[in-house]
């Protein structure tokens, strides 16, 4: 397990989160899937524990029960999360609307064609 590359992937989606107002599981399920090779089940479960205290207790339970939770990836991407969302509040101020949604459209859209096309 690489942890540098962990919380690297908590920054980015902390600054994401921070910068266009979106939940973790946005970035990091297809991050966890596409390029640490953690299966769909195994990246939802894991992105649910990261969040866990404020969002899914319940519901991380149930994944963990079925397997399906890494805790050290969950704390280490946390840890980039918690840092990286103060980041991208700071760095999305002074971007203009516009331009914010033109990101915010662009990012969801080459997501979405990478799970529909991809393997």
């Amino acid at each position: 397990m690489d942890i540098a590359l962990y919380m690297a992937l908590g920054l980015l989606a902390g600054i994401a989160g921070g910068f266009l107002g979106i939940g973790g599981g946005l970035i990091i399920v297809p991050f966890l899937v596409y390029f640490f090779g953690l299966t769909q089940h195994q990246a939802q479960g894991t992105t649910l524990a990261l969040m866990l205290p404020p969002v899914s207790l319940l519901a991380v339970l149930k994944y963990y029960q079925h397997g399906n939770v890494d805790i050290r990836v969950a704390v280490f991407v946390s840890l980039g999360f918690f840092f990286g969302g103060l980041a991208g509040a700071y760095l999305v101020a002074p971007v203009p609307e516009q331009i914010l949604r033109k990101i915010f459209g662009i990012f969801l859209l080459s997501f979405a064609v990478k799970m529909i096309v991809g393997k």
